[in-house]
């Protein structure tokens, strides 16, 4: 295995910078989480879902649990669209495919999804190196699967808990829109990027841009 590059040991180290003050900061907003799940909602607080993370390696991304437990999955359809999409047969779906008012998600799940607050765990992934802040987002084995040859490279760097395309347009871009932007990210990547995403995620979550 070849030794980090200086670029990938600065962004570990801006990961690490900003992440662990964070959780320390944001501690008493995840009990609050936790226990509003547990008090309303049967079930676990987290939920794990293996998704592709650096060089096709899976890893377990954690979320707060925002569904009820006995949920039936819609992948299925998900993947349909999603593969029609990328053929061109079917209008943009990207991540708008989230149904607006789906029935399986819990009254704090709607909550805390539209404020992005269910995805503040993985920051623990970031802790653990298997994510960064910024960066593509991790794809399901069934996505990476679907996405076209060009898109490959998608999993040269560690996913992120926000990207390029997540401050471009989120859920209103198409999945190809998504995935050139991700590939825009990969090569046009430095520490000024990082930051300025950074800095342009703020506003977005704040407004809830996209978020469901």
């Amino acid at each position: 295995m070849s030794a980090p590059s200086e670029r990938a040991v600065t962004k570990r180290m801006l990961d690490l910078a900003i992440t662990i003050p964070l959780l320390a900061i944001l501690s008493p907003l995840l009990l609050l989480i936790a226990l509003a799940i547990r008090l309303t909602s049967p079930g676990p607080v987290l939920f794990r879902q293996s998704r592709v993370g650096k060089d096709n390696q899976p890893f377990t991304m954690l979320k707060f649990r925002s569904m009820v437990v006995s949920a039936p999955a819609d992948d299925d359809a998900a993947r349909q669209a999603i593969y029609e999409e990328l053929a061109g047969t079917r209008q943009a779906v990207g991540a708008s495919f989230k149904l607006a008012a789906d029935p399986r998600i819990t009254p704090i799940g709607r909550v805390i999804r539209a404020t992005s607050l269910d995805e503040i765990t993985q920051l623990f992934n970031v802790v653990r190196g298997e994510m960064s802040l910024v960066g593509p987002r991790p794809a399901l084995d069934w996505e990476a699967e679907a996405f076209p040859p060009e898109y490959q490279r998608r999993t040269e760097v560690l996913p992120g808990i926000t990207g390029l395309w997540q401050v471009s347009g989120r859920s209103h871009l198409s999945t190809p829109q998504m995935l050139q932007l991700d590939i825009d990210y990969i090569e046009q990547q430095s520490l000024g990027l990082d930051l300025q995403i950074l800095f342009r995620t703020i506003p977005v979550v704040l407004r809830g841009d996209g978020a469901r």
